[in-house]
């Protein structure tokens, strides 16, 4: 299967970058390299783009989809939170702008053998990095009661959690649970059926909250941010797109603390912490994706643009 994703908010993210032509440009999670293309496209023979994506699948397509543009371009297979030692490696320190799309690919979900998706029956899998060992399956089989409970919980924002991993734990006491069939199905009759007919697929919040404790989006994604702020140029900008409320609350609260990190107590006349802002937050709202790219990709409903400038 071809690697196939639809850049969400390709040309707000592009233009919210803020082009410079011969200016030092990274996508860190490079995906199908739809928003890379873009990016090189208004490069010119001084600029440089460097790829990031852990995926071996995305590697291998985005490096095809940008070989046009030669030596300007490095992709590099690594998880964005290593972005900083990475770029060091290849001598780039500062840099004039950053992509982040935490959205899971088109060609993730839709790939049957890695286990993203609840409407296909598959292994137990989940990787975004399939070089780890430990999979989905780990996760639904190992952990206790209470952490699955917490993880579906905290995670999936899911109300029917406890019930959720109670039921796992009974189901797996008769034999492992290998595939997502399995897993959507012990969901279903967790969860009462007159919830189901007006709240969407009932396995959505679960799957997503194995996920992301698997792959560790959410801490990865917080001990990330200060240092791609810390690579940027002044003037450099840090373009991230989420896809829901978890994600987004981390970027909102980073960047407004490092756009105003003063901690100081309210009825202080002058600062005397010391702490000295990294930049604005240029978007006071998230941009959405407008009428036109909802109806030609429903996968773009839930997604939200921040960026932050480094000043």
């Amino acid at each position: 299967m071809a690697f196939e994703h639809t850049s969400v908010l390709l040309n707000e993210t592009v233009d919210g970058l803020n082009i410079r032509p011969d200016g030092i440009y990274v996508d860190a999670t490079l995906g199908g390299g739809g928003h890379a293309f873009a990016v090189c496209s208004r490069l010119n023979s001084k600029g440089r783009f460097i790829g990031i994506d852990q995926d071996a699948a995305a590697i291998g397509a985005a490096s095809a989809r940008l070989n046009d543009f030669g030596e300007k371009v490095t992709v590099i297979r690594s998880n964005y939170c290593e972005m900083k030692s990475k770029l060091h490696e290849i001598g780039v320190d500062r840099v004039d702008g950053i992509v982040l799309d935490l959205g899971v690919s088109s060609y993730q979900l839709d790939t049957a053998d890695r286990g993203f998706s609840y409407r296909i029956d598959a292994p137990l899998d989940m990787r975004m990095d399939q070089r780890q060992e430990t999979t989905a399956k780990d996760i639904v089989n190992n952990y206790s009661e209470m952490d699955l409970f917490r993880v579906i919980r905290d995670y999936g924002e899911e109300r029917f959690a406890k019930n959720i991993a109670k039921h796992v734990v009974a189901e797996r006491g008769k034999g492992a649970i290998e595939t997502t069939g399995q897993l959507v199905e012990i969901i279903r009759q967790s969860i009462p059926m007159k919830i189901q007919k007006v709240s969407g697929h009932p396995a959505k919040r679960t799957f997503q909250a194995i996920r992301i404790e698997l792959n560790r989006e959410l801490d990865v994604l917080e001990h990330s941010l200060d240092d791609m702020i810390e690579l940027l140029n002044i003037g450099g900008r840090l373009c991230i797109i989420t896809f829901h409320s978890l994600e987004d609350r981390i970027v909102k609260n980073s960047f407004r603390r490092n756009e105003n990190p003063c901690v100081c107590p309210s009825n202080f006349p002058v600062c005397v912490c010391g702490n000295v802002s990294k930049g604005r937050v240029v978007t006071k709202k998230p941009i959405l994706p407008g009428e036109e790219e909802l109806s030609e990709n429903s996968r773009s409903k839930s997604a939200k643009l921040r960026i932050f400038e480094r000043t």
